[in-house]
């Protein structure tokens, strides 16, 4: 742990890092906090942005939309319906975007789990225009910052008329065991309701598929680890993910303000105290390549290694404590229903690896332009002679 010159405290440790988010004399920073901060106190601000008893009993509540049994019982037949469309699709064209199958994927499976399941036509390209590929800063003092104040507003208001209302009008009516029922029994706005999908949105769709892009990358690349994963069974698959996502977080970076002085541990087992009020970045691909966690040879992948301190396969990859992102069994298992019957296609192959680009304030990449190839299906027309 050390103090940076501009005064934010840094976290590589895994054991100091797991302190930090598990603390509750912490509160969410980073993550666009800054901007929620300015609404209006009476609009409630989604679970991301909430602290104390009150997130925690939010959380308690909604946990069981993600329990491992509720996602095997409820989510995997539409994550197989999804996939195998995909794979379809891949099939009939012979070659496709990686980014655009599973971007698809995760659409559909994160909008089951919301209930954004009556939706007008377009919500895939509504959420590509809400996360596009580079942001600009939103402001009223150049011609840049008006654009970006103008987009984003249009963006929130297509997701709202587009998918939200029609969401919640459907549910005012009937509820649903999904979570926008949820929020309305808690007596939430449709406009609450719409801060709360748009988390969930980024969440649940645009991670899951920079995982699934990178996930697959490492599988394409390195041919002992895709015989490893073929040849596995379903738990065997997701130790192999979970260890790729343990190297590859998709945020590597999450932070946190104190509210109170926090002790620490620091170097060389002194104990360190960071005041109150002072932001602590903790640095998660750091975290996770801690050896006296994760154990010898950090950074080789290393599918079923042993973890330290009840650590699980990902490391801090979902983050720990009370925001610990609750869509862990989620990702993993679309990953694998998805990859699996990607990898098992007969020829399939990497034909261009992808693109990297990087978001600076979460640490976290982007993967575009994997192009996939398989051997196209080729219907064959048979001519019978009637005259026998």
């Amino acid at each position: 742990m050390a103090h940076g010159g501009d005064g934010v405290w840094v976290v590589r440790g895994y054991d100091e890092a797991r302190a930090v988010l598990r603390s509750t004399a912490t509160v969410q920073a980073g993550l666009g906090v800054e901007m929620v901060s300015r609404l209006p106190s009476r609009v409630r601000r989604p679970v991301l942005y909430r602290d104390g008893p009150e997130h925690r009993e939010h959380r308690r509540q909604t946990a069981r939309f993600f329990t491992p049994r509720r996602v095997d019982e409820h989510y995997r037949e539409t994550m197989v319906q999804v996939a195998e469309e995909q794979i379809g699709r891949l099939r009939a064209d012979g070659r496709a975007r990686l980014s655009d199958l599973s971007f698809e994927l995760a659409v559909q499976v994160a909008c089951a789990v919301i209930g954004l399941t009556d939706s007008r036509p377009g919500i895939k390209e509504r959420l590509n225009r809400f996360f596009p590929e580079r942001f600009g800063t939103p402001g009223l003092t150049s011609l840049h910052g008006v654009y970006w104040t103008v987009r984003q507003n249009t963006n929130w208001m297509r997701m709202y008329a587009g998918d939200v209302r029609p969401a919640v009008r459907a549910r005012r009516r009937v509820r649903r065991d999904d979570l926008i029922s949820h929020l309305l029994d808690e007596g939430c706005s449709t406009t609450e309701i719409l801060g709360e999908c748009i988390t969930f949105a980024a969440a649940g769709m645009v991670t899951t598929r920079e995982f699934i892009s990178v996930a697959a990358w490492h599988l394409f690349s390195e041919p002992g680890l895709l015989a490893h994963y073929r040849a596995a069974d379903e738990p065997g698959r997701l130790a192999v993910l979970g260890e790729i996502l343990r190297l590859e977080p998709v945020v590597g970076l999450l932070s946190r303000r104190t509210t109170e002085p926090l002790d620490l541990p620091g170097a060389d087992g002194e104990r360190v105290t960071v005041p109150a009020g002072d932001r602590i970045d903790i640095l998660l691909d750091h975290a996770n390549v801690d050896e006296r966690t994760v154990g010898s040879r950090p950074r080789c992948l290393r599918p079923g290694r042993a973890m330290g301190d009840g650590a699980g396969a990902p490391g801090l990859a979902f983050g720990d404590g009370p925001h610990k992102c609750p869509g862990l069994h989620v990702a993993l298992l679309e990953t694998d229903v998805f990859l699996s019957r990607l990898l098992a296609l007969p020829g399939v192959r990497m034909a261009s690896p992808p693109s990297i680009g990087w978001i600076d304030g979460i640490g976290s990449y982007e993967l575009r332009d994997c192009v996939v190839e398989v051997e196209m299906e080729v219907e064959v027309e048979v001519e019978v002679d009637e005259r026998g």
